[in-house]
């Protein structure tokens, strides 16, 4: 029997949600067979099988957030793991028993978190004579030139204590997982009691807590759902009074079924979904773009009477006509090397004089060689930015084809970390939803965000007569820290230009 950990998905992720199962208990895999579906914070993956064999048990469920290095699939290797002769296998002890069954156990119920550690440590040394299916943050390059894999010895797992010892000092929590977990449900770690070593606080000690919390004053017990909306209503309106009677907090629902009454409404929570993947990671990056950058916003009306009529005459002189966004990236690329400042980032540094990081001594601003141009894609999982690298480079035929290809992954779920995660500059069409205009928030670390609103026919005065014009709206929302406001106007006028005038610019780049 042998137990695959959840493998370092790389960029630093710690956890991931598994979406779905792609083989069943009982089912036969292959070497680098997927066995499931995996949603992390940056892409959906697939996860390969570095085993052979039928399947005993898979530990998870759809839906189930897993830490990396938790157990994932275990696969009965009998067949290829008995030796010749009818020997028993290297890791099984005589008399049938597996003596690493208590390891691989512990590590799936979070008996002993340096156990679990030590078994991920285990997974990768020995994954390095494996499989060579290469995954983000594991892989086996070398596997066509090993011979056989070679099995590190067990770490041995502690016994848990049979009491804990005295809270006289901080409680002992070495997870930030466990950490973050009882902070968002409203628990304080001192109050927990570990059941790990030496009184180790592990998760299944908060999920624990969060089954039985008591309400103050009575004998029923609140729910983790009422638990963590209580906690966050007394974060943001002040102590809430728990002395009330269960009545005032859980309701019966339409079907009967126990409800979740909000205390600062009063109306009933209608359904309360975890913030996970892709979602999260878009709601830290946008809530930290708002707090650190200093950002501000020009914009102005465009004519692109010129540019649609360019395209209507390409078009009929036969073969694909590059879209308008693709136009719209080859003008945004030749703004920017022009006005290079935007296609910056600004490094804080340490603390300034006033507490504050903006006037620190070692505060920068970091130029890049080449322009990285982010596209914003509304995907089912969320707001993705996919990145065509070294988009000045090319063509404007080549941009056409990357931002398709880019666009096409990102609302598949097969856009790779390092292309949601390299661009210098983002391009945001949210035209595309029927809006004029938006004040887009930033992309946190780059310094500026270029938006374009839907092309719509209004009047316009040209050469002293009004007309109806094919009109559109440019806004650039710009890191204020990187260049001022002329550089940033200077930019979007450029590019509305290069829209107003298309064959001018397009001669010169």
């Amino acid at each position: 029997m042998r137990t695959f950990l959840l493998p370092d998905l790389g960029e630093g992720l710690t956890e991931a949600e598994l979406v779905s199962w792609l083989v069943a208990v009982g089912d036969s895999v292959a070497v680098d067979q997927p066995v499931a579906e995996v949603e992390t914070a940056k892409s959906l993956v697939e996860v390969p099988s570095p085993y052979a064999g039928r399947v005993a048990q898979l530990h998870g469920n759809a839906g189930e957030s897993m830490d990396v290095g938790r157990p994932l699939i275990s696969v009965d290797t009998a067949p290829a793991d008995t030796a010749p002769g009818g020997a028993a296998p290297a890791d099984t002890a005589p008399g049938g028993a597996a003596p690493a069954a208590g390891l691989e156990t512990a590590a799936a119920v979070g008996t002993v978190e340096a156990a679990v550690s030590s078994a991920g440590e285990a997974y990768r040394q020995e994954e390095k004579a494996g499989s060579g299916n290469v995954l983000i943050g594991y892989g086996t390059p070398e596997a066509a030139k090993t011979a056989r894999r070679t099995r590190p010895p067990k770490s041995p797992v502690r016994p848990a204590l049979q009491m804990n010892p005295p809270r006289s000092a901080a409680p002992r929590c070495i997870s930030p997982l466990v950490r973050r977990m009882a902070r968002e449900s409203g628990l304080r770690l001192a109050d927990l009691s570990g059941s790990g070593p030496d009184g180790l606080i592990l998760r299944r000690d908060v999920q624990a807590a969060l089954r039985t919390v008591p309400v103050q004053g009575e004998s029923s017990f609140r729910t983790p759902a009422v638990v963590s909306a209580t906690a966050l209503v007394g974060a943001v309106s002040g102590p809430v009074d728990t002395t009330a009677s269960a009545a005032e907090t859980m309701v019966s629902g339409p079907d009967g079924s126990a409800a979740t009454l909000d205390p600062r409404t009063g109306l009933q929570v209608a359904a309360r979904t975890p913030v996970r993947g892709v979602r999260r990671t878009v709601a830290a990056n946008l809530t930290r773009s708002r707090a650190l950058i200093p950002e501000a916003t020009v914009w102005v009306d465009v004519d692109a009477t010129a540019l649609m009529e360019l395209r209507s005459d390409l078009g009929r002189s036969g073969g694909e006509v590059p879209s308008l966004l693709a136009f719209l990236a080859r003008f945004t690329l030749a703004g920017l090397r022009r006005f290079p400042e935007l296609n910056t980032r600004y490094v804080p540094g340490g603390m300034g004089t006033d507490g504050l990081s903006a006037d620190a001594p070692d505060a920068a601003i970091e130029a890049f060689e080449g322009i990285n141009l982010g596209i914003a894609v509304q995907a089912g999982r969320g707001l993705m930015v996919p990145a065509v690298r070294r988009a000045d480079s090319l063509s404007t035929r080549d941009l056409d084809t990357e931002i398709r290809r880019l666009t096409a992954a990102a609302q598949a779920g097969r856009a790779t970390a390092a292309e949601l995660t390299s661009g210098t500059f983002t391009l945001n069409n949210y035209g595309v939803f029927g809006v004029d205009g938006s004040a887009a928030i930033i992309n946190y670390p780059e310094s500026a965000i270029l938006g374009v609103g839907r092309i719509i026919d209004k009047p316009w005065v040209v050469r002293g007569e009004l007309a109806v014009r094919k009109m559109t709206e440019l806004t650039l929302v710009f890191d204020h820290r990187v260049c001022d406001g002329g550089t940033a106007g200077g930019f979007l006028r450029y590019v509305a230009d290069a829209v107003e005038n298309p064959g001018r610019v397009l001669v010169d780049l």
